[in-house]
């Protein structure tokens, strides 16, 4: 057989096995049983509007706030990462490869349970609890991707804006951290489709109906209706927001990635 003959020849094998797993899957599946416990349509209808104007908003409301903050945090980072001044950078290193290190969770139980102990009558509220974590552990991951968005600039464009006049940090500012921002773009949108799904870590901390996200949401549902269609409900609101993200994505990496329009520009 030739080459071509035996790479035919592996992909019918693969689509059979392939058949044969879905065809063995649907005889041994109870599709009753699936149909009541993950597609009652009277349990899904009991959970909207709540879950649109109640859950689905917290949770965006949430993922905001936790970026914006965490997005902040990350330039100062970055910036420090990438000063002269020794101990910026080893401050800057030290945050970014503790929290990069430590599991999400712990960060929301530290934040949100460690905080008001070790600093007692300094009570956060849930917001500022959410905020502050997601921005902890989204900052540590968006503060390098920014300093790879900086360097990657050419060092052309801060020595023209230095010989118009232009003092070092201004032009830093108005010069390399734009065109840095039209590199990054691509990647801090996927750290905000992570910082989404890192929300869920909030049904740690509790809360009243009006102040659940989606997973705090689902799981209560869950015990309430002792159906998991609840579950597969919030996980279609999540793709409601991750999916557009996701699109978003591909178009700015297809504009300012390598040889994309933008891209192009940015070294003019």
């Amino acid at each position: 057989m030739s080459k071509r003959q035996r790479a035919k020849v592996g992909r019918g094998v693969q689509y059979v096995i392939l058949l044969a797993v879905v065809v063995v899957g649907a005889v041994l599946a109870d599709w009753n049983k699936i149909g009541e416990y993950f597609f009652n349509v009277e349990v899904a209808r009991a959970l909207f509007p709540s879950v649109i104007t109640t859950a689905l908003l917290n949770t965006v409301v949430y993922t905001a706030l936790g970026f914006a903050f965490g997005l902040g945090v990350a330039l100062l980072l970055a910036l420090m990462r990438l000063s002269s001044v020794g101990p910026y950078r080893w401050i800057s290193g030290a945050y970014i490869e503790f929290f990069r290190g430590l599991p999400a969770l712990l960060v929301f139980l530290s934040v949100g349970f460690g905080i008001p102990t070790a600093f007692e009558g300094f009570n956060l509220n849930r917001n500022l609890t959410i905020m502050l974590s997601l921005g902890i552990v989204g900052s540590a991951y968006m503060a390098e991707t920014i300093r790879a968005g900086i360097k990657a600039v050419p060092g052309g464009q801060l020595e023209a804006a230095r010989s118009l006049g232009m003092s070092h940090a201004r032009a830093t500012t108005t010069v390399v951290i734009p065109q840095a921002f039209r590199i990054i773009l691509p990647p801090l949108t996927n750290e905000l489709i992570l910082l989404t799904k890192d929300s869920s870590l909030a049904f740690v901390l509790g809360a009243t109906l009006a102040k659940q996200e989606l997973t705090q949401f689902g799981r209560s549902a869950l015990t309430s209706y002792e159906s998991m269609t609840p579950i597969l409900v919030v996980g279609l609101c999540y793709l409601v927001i991750t999916i557009p993200l996701s699109v978003l994505q591909q178009r700015l990496e297809r504009r300012f990635g390598p040889g994309g329009k933008g891209g192009q520009g940015s070294g003019a």
